[in-house]
């Protein structure tokens, strides 16, 4: 059976009570606050609603509601207080504390017992109210993570595509949104004004994955030449930020944050800080934040990296190349950057080359 616990230093009140509930209900008793706060330290999965007398010795009945509100029961377990003392300052305190009823001394039991069920059925339905929504929350952010998960295997296959036709092995996309996620974090926490947050960080390196997405319409002429590519096959090479930007406008996506990304990145991961990158010629701060760290990650990982026109450079060397502008202007921001991210960077190349 459920219990109710009454409280009160008047034992003819809790005999009251007692009568009137012993029928429907385990009674437990507490002769003042004190004995109330250990029962209350107990089990008290059982208990289902509190009569709560105001004016006891030693601990009140304010006292057992804020050890109630410190241990997260008073959400849980109604509590009717009983009082002799009809005060609005009095019954605005006991409200304050969390009391779901006031019932003034003394009381008529029909009208207690009826306010008493009332009370204990609507806590009922809250609480399984609750614990429905607490399912259905844990449930839709379970297929929330498949879904991201399904996503992220989609963004890797079809960036992907672009490594396996150039005989590439494909891990490459795996480390720029890698790189990028490491550049990142480390961007945010030196320059907060930024304002990237984990799920933004997030999204951007899922979204680098398809930063090379335009090179599927690049011929293999000139996406395997193995040498030096002439002015007008360079130029060709180029345009595979346009044609990325070209095939991602099918899947368009309105007032979508995780497209623009995508868009951003794939258009100007190519842009360099003084203006003379592609496709656009943007300089500064006219490069968005997030296409200038897969540009970076970008240009590292393609150093480190052997490739059919040249073999790999060592970390520390593509690492100097990289701080000297030898492969671009990068922003003094992403510079500090890649400096703070210098060994978790370091470490996926060594990890890389096992």
């Amino acid at each position: 059976m459920d219990t109710l616990l009454i409280v009160d230093d008047m034992k003819i009140n809790r005999e009251m009570l007692r009568v009137i509930f012993e029928e429907q209900y385990v009674i437990k008793e507490a002769a003042d606050g004190e004995e109330a706060i250990e029962i209350l330290s107990g089990d008290v999965d059982d208990i289902k609603l509190i009569f709560l007398d105001l004016q006891m010795p030693k601990k009140t009945g304010l006292d057992v509601l804020l050890f109630m509100r410190e241990k997260y029961l008073i959400d849980r377990i109604p509590v009717i207080m009983l009082t002799g003392e009809a005060t609005n300052e009095t019954d605005l305190k006991a409200y304050e504390y969390g009391v779901a009823d006031i019932i003034y001394k003394p009381f008529e039991p029909t009208v207690v017992m009826r306010r008493t069920q009332n009370l204990i059925e609507l806590y009922h339905r809250r609480l399984d109210i609750e614990d429905q929504l607490h399912e259905r929350t844990m449930q839709l952010m379970a297929n929330q993570r498949k879904m991201e998960r399904n996503n992220e295997f989609l963004i890797n296959a079809l960036g992907s595509v672009v490594e396996f036709r150039s005989a590439e092995s494909g891990e490459h996309v795996k480390r720029v949104s890698e790189f990028t996620r490491v550049l990142l974090t480390h961007l945010n926490q030196l320059y907060p004004e930024y304002k990237l947050n984990e799920e933004m960080i997030n999204m951007i390196s899922h979204a680098a994955a398809l930063h090379d997405v335009g090179k599927i319409a690049i011929r293999d002429s000139i996406l395997n030449k193995p040498g030096r590519l002439t002015p007008r096959e360079f130029e060709e090479m180029k345009k595979h930020t346009i044609y990325g930007c070209e095939i991602l406008d099918r899947f368009k996506q309105v007032d979508s944050e995780f497209y623009r990304y995508c868009y951003e990145i794939c258009r100007w991961h190519h842009e360099k800080n003084d203006g003379n990158g592609y496709p656009d010629g943007l300089k500064g701060d006219e490069i968005p934040i997030w296409a200038h760290a897969v540009a970076m990650a970008d240009c590292f990982d393609a150093l480190v990296s052997s490739r059919v026109y040249k073999d790999a450079y060592a970390a520390d060397v593509a690492f100097d190349m990289i701080k000297k502008g030898e492969c671009g202007q990068f922003s003094d921001q992403m510079l500090a950057a890649f400096v703070a991210s210098k060994f978790e960077l370091f470490a996926m190349v060594e990890e890389k080359e096992r």
